[in-house]
């Protein structure tokens, strides 16, 4: 039986930090998740990071359950960055076909993607992805994968993600720190954007939008390829601390509130068969008051009103949240370019109303996705809330190589039958007879 291949993911976000642990079958290549921590996040603002100690133990707790649960020891990690550091841009790159039968080959489509790369940056800036938005062969445009092709001029047209470069020496630091090897980072939007867009709706045009807590990660496709990626500097939190302010209560107990409005039926209320206008009403009042003290909030405060909260609150704060994205998409000349909509992602997607503010304020189609079916102890993070996650992992499968293992040389049957009282007998012959 061959052994199975592990690969580990961290994501550290601003809320909590996830670390999973997956076992890639050789044969089936069936990914399987055998370990899920999730811890909450200390040293981190706006998905940034502000106190390297609190990271660090963070972290630390976070994989040492993981790998209690698994089972099993990580010595390499794959980790998500975000935060408004991250920039983007397109690039262009050019190159002669090299083979003299002008075939294109693999090696033709690495030097374009390199000579896409060469764009001038800051040096406070590196890149983390290169990503082939599609490639031209001679005069023929739109090619997907040129390879294989016949043709004289190779062109590429890439989408360049870059981060600061202190941002990812500190990441960098953390995991050497704790005795791992990095796999590499990857932009959490372009990780939630693996399992929770279809390529139909990539094709058509569309716009990830991972509502983290402290910002907010924009992917947007067009035509099928990656067109622009941003991070906006607002989350789920923000509505929080609204709530908190607005209410006079402490940042835990309004996201308890929060998180009960958001699973409340009792907003979406309907007249029964037969019930009346004025019972309805007097029924839709009783429902409207939030009991404090059952959601564990000792406070000394009046009942809430939960379309208050709702209405005067919460939507203005997401109305805000997504005129910064219309804004950013304008200002990327994408907004009529993406027809298939918003799909929306990340803890703040659980958010109630937040579908219906998205359509109106952009006028555009949206919904909360939902990531793809994974296998193994996955009860607790087939939800939006770890959509970077269960991308992340995906991503770093697809990435992965296995290490091959060492072999010693097998020396048994070298001395096979050879008794031990003999044995220097035999060396010495054998040596006298390579002398000349």
């Amino acid at each position: 039986m061959q052994r199975q291949s592990i690969v580990t993911i961290i994501d550290l976000g601003t809320d909590k930090c996830v670390t999973l642990i997956a076992a890639i079958t050789p044969e089936t290549r069936e990914l399987q998740v055998i370990g899920v921590s999730a811890v909450p996040s200390r040293g981190m603002r706006k998905s940034q990071i502000v106190d390297l100690e609190d990271v660090m133990n963070t972290i630390t707790e976070s994989l040492d359950a993981a790998e209690r649960m698994a089972g099993c020891e990580v010595h390499s990690a794959m980790i998500s960055i975000s935060g408004t550091t991250i920039a983007s841009q397109n690039s262009k790159g050019v190159v002669a076909v090299a083979s003299p039968t002008q075939e294109i080959t693999s090696e033709d489509v690495s030097r374009v993607l390199e000579a896409a790369r060469a764009v001038s940056l800051p040096s406070a800036r590196e890149i983390i992805h290169v990503i082939p938005r599609d490639f031209a062969v001679d005069s023929q445009q739109g090619i997907k994968d040129p390879v294989g092709m016949t043709g004289i001029r190779l062109e590429s047209e890439a989408h360049i993600i870059t981060a600061q470069t202190t941002s990812l020496k500190n990441l960098s630091k953390i995991v050497q720190d704790l005795g791992l090897q990095l796999d590499g980072f990857v932009f959490s939007g372009l990780a939630s954007a693996e399992v929770m867009l279809s390529e139909t709706e990539k094709e058509l045009g569309v716009v990830l939008v991972d509502i983290g807590a402290g910002s907010t990660s924009v992917c947007a496709y067009v035509e099928g390829a990656l067109t622009y990626s941003g991070v906006l500097p607002i989350g789920a939190r923000h509505i929080t601390q609204d709530i908190a302010l607005g209410c006079r209560i402490s940042l835990d107990s309004a996201e308890k509130v929060k998180l009960a409005l958001s699973h409340d039926p009792g907003l979406n209320m309907r007249p029964n068969p037969g019930e009346s206008k004025e019972e309805f009403k007097k029924r839709q009042k009783l429902e409207d008051m939030l009991d404090l003290q059952a959601l564990g909030i000792d406070d000394s405060q009046e009942p809430l009103s939960k379309r208050t909260l709702l209405e005067g609150i919460m939507l203005p704060r997401m109305k805000e949240m997504f005129t910064l994205i219309e804004k950013d998409l304008q200002k990327q000349h994408v907004m009529t370019s993406v027809p298939a909509g918003l799909v929306l992602s990340g803890g703040g997607a659980e958010t109630v109303g937040i579908v219906e503010v998205a359509k109106r304020t952009l006028n555009l189609p949206a919904r909360v996705g939902k990531p793809v079916e994974l296998k193994g102890l996955i009860d607790d993070i087939q939800k939006p809330s770890y959509a970077t996650s269960i991308g992340l992992l995906i991503y770093a499968a697809k990435k992965h190589r296995s290490t091959p293992v060492k072999t010693s040389i097998d020396l048994s049957g070298i001395f096979k039958n050879v008794k031990l009282g003999t044995l220097p007998g035999k060396i010495t012959h054998l040596v006298k007879s390579l002398l000349p």
